[in-house]
């Protein structure tokens, strides 16, 4: 009974996780909840296993029952004939057992219990989608952080440098990629028209299923590796590859008309005109939608911009900061001055451990995909991979007590609605977003404005650490700065003559291992007139 109860429970939980945690691959609190539905999988394939193992057990002693028969007794024919409890039997064995082993339902039961409990999980398990974003998510860390394929493949974060393969990041658990796994990376990309990614993954596919036999887990094979590496370099303009490829696949499927017709398609391109240099050929990343600042900021994440260093600027400094207020005057908070312009600061220790870890608890059931401004409405965008909850006052006290520390050290208020409330935000896999202002510019609609208010000021808190990767780097002004556990991030998105301050566009990389929370305060211009108070001066 207590085991059924158990059930119960925990197909009560997946429903309520259902609604919480669709698209898992933008959140990392949704593949921990991805962990617990398959061990429940793991648990009914046990049950599976065992009753099938318990069925050939029967069926193995049975042949050898029959088995020891035929090399004993019935060696003689004529003396198994002759003896009626002999012939009985025989007759009784081919009429009867025979048929129940052959005809048994036993085997078709098995089966359907294991389809039966993952049907009963499916609602709580990763959708194409998923597949689809956890994907992407590996091809960005690719990009963003110039990873080596192979290296990823055997499970290592590694770029190379002068020739060699260098370790960027060394995780402390790893695993490495199938063939199976780098085919359906390359499918995605393949299926998005996108080449450069589709070209390098399936040709490691190619390389892990050359030599091994094929598993009825996987999806892809080598002939569908084979396949999609031809039409993907035939799409890069690499028609030797693609046909020398493609006679490959005639080796193992020499009456596919299909890749009969390509070969002949490729021999008369090839006969036509002259196969294009190596170096002509270099795959071309494509095209993103922040295209002319992607440079910048993929150097950024890999820390390689102009980061401020206190030693060379004597205007940089670290001190025990009380903005004059009483509330500080005991426990001051440790304030470090990150750059002047724009002026951001970061405030180490501004949350206890205790509150980040209550914020995220409270924050969980109302996670859902992060979405950006579109016009008037909001939409989920690829440039933003993560999912996020807003937390009120007086729902929740501890965001009271933080509501009030940053009106300490910020003098701003920040009560809706002055402020909004706090958002509190889970990247997934790969999860990042893309270079963005937090203020309204130019190009926002003005209701967008009227609705929102503009931004005057940025305080995003670090609820947790990451292994690697994560950074805030504003592109602009050409620095970044790593996630700070339970440290807070201030900065002023416009100048005191209320323009948009441009050197405030920045951006959360993607983050290579780990599980990144933030917590968002956006305050208004509105409410904060005598604590910002405007200037007259344009160069303000």
């Amino acid at each position: 009974m207590s085991s059924y109860v158990s059930l119960l429970i925990f197909l009560y939980v997946v429903n309520i996780s259902d609604k919480s945690f669709g698209e898992m691959f933008t959140s990392v609190m949704s593949v921990k909840q991805a962990v617990f539905a398959e061990r429940q999988l793991l648990d009914y394939l046990r049950t599976y296993l065992e009753n099938e193992i318990q069925r050939l057990d029967d069926i193995k002693r049975f042949f050898s029952r029959v088995t020891s028969l035929h090399s004993g007794i019935y060696n003689d024919p004529s003396a198994t004939i002759a003896n009626p409890i002999v012939a009985f039997k025989l007759v009784k064995r081919l009429k009867s057992e025979w048929m129940n082993v052959v005809h048994s339902n036993e085997a078709q039961e098995n089966i359907d219990g294991l389809r039966e409990g993952y049907r009963r999980m499916e609602g709580s398990l990763p959708k194409l989608e998923d597949l689809q974003g956890a994907a992407q998510g590996l091809m960005r860390l690719q990009d963003v952080y110039d990873l080596h394929v192979e290296g990823l493949v055997r499970g290592h974060f590694q770029q190379i440098t002068n020739g060699n393969a260098v370790d960027i990041y060394k995780p402390p658990v790893s695993d490495t990629l199938s063939g199976d796994d780098c085919f359906l990376i390359g499918k995605v990309s393949y299926d998005l028209e996108d080449y450069y990614h589709s070209v390098q993954w399936f040709e490691e596919a190619v390389r892990l299923f050359r030599g091994t036999e094929w598993s009825p887990e996987n999806e892809g094979t080598l002939e569908d590796a084979l396949d999609h590496l031809a039409f993907s370099h035939f799409k890069t303009g690499n028609i030797s590859y693609a046909l020398s490829i493609s006679q490959e696949l005639l080796l193992h499927d020499p009456v596919n008309s299909r890749v009969h017709f390509n070969v002949e398609k490729y021999e008369k391109l090839l006969d036509e005109s002259p196969p294009v240099t190596n170096q002509s050929l270099v795959l071309k990343r494509p095209d993103s939608t922040n295209l002319r600042t992607r440079n910048v900021y993929e150097k950024l994440c890999q820390t390689k911009g102009s980061q401020p260093k206190h030693f060379e600027n004597p205007s940089l400094f670290c001190d025990f900061f009380t903005n004059g207020n009483p509330g500080l005057l005991l426990q001051p908070i440790k304030r470090e001055l990150i750059s002047l312009h724009p002026y951001v600061v970061l405030f180490h220790s501004f949350v206890t451990r205790a509150e980040a870890k209550s914020i995220r608890e409270y924050a969980v059931p109302g996670l859902r995909r992060s979405v950006v401004a579109s016009g008037v409405n909001q939409s989920t965008a690829e440039y933003r991979i993560s999912k996020s909850a807003w937390l009120k006052e007086s729902a929740h006290g501890v965001v009271g007590k933080v509501d009030q520390r940053i009106t300490m050290v910020t003098g701003l208020n920040v009560q809706p609605p002055y402020a909004e409330y706090l958002q509190v935000v889970n990247y997934g896999i790969g999860g990042h977003y893309e270079p963005h202002f937090d203020h309204a510019t130019s190009d926002s609609s003005p209701l967008y404005r009227l609705k929102t208010g503009n931004r005057v000021a940025t305080f995003m808190m670090y609820l947790s650490s990451v292994e690697a990767g994560g950074y805030t780097a504003f592109i602009y002004a050409n620095f970044s700065v790593p996630v700070v556990e339970n440290g807070a991030l201030f900065w002023w998105n416009l100048h005191r003559n209320g323009q948009g301050n441009v050197d405030t566009l920045h951006a959360g990389c993607p983050v290579i291992v780990g599980d990144k929370w933030v917590a968002n305060k956006w305050v208004h211009e509105y409410g904060q007139e005598f604590q910002h108070r405007c200037s007259l001066n344009p160069e303000e």
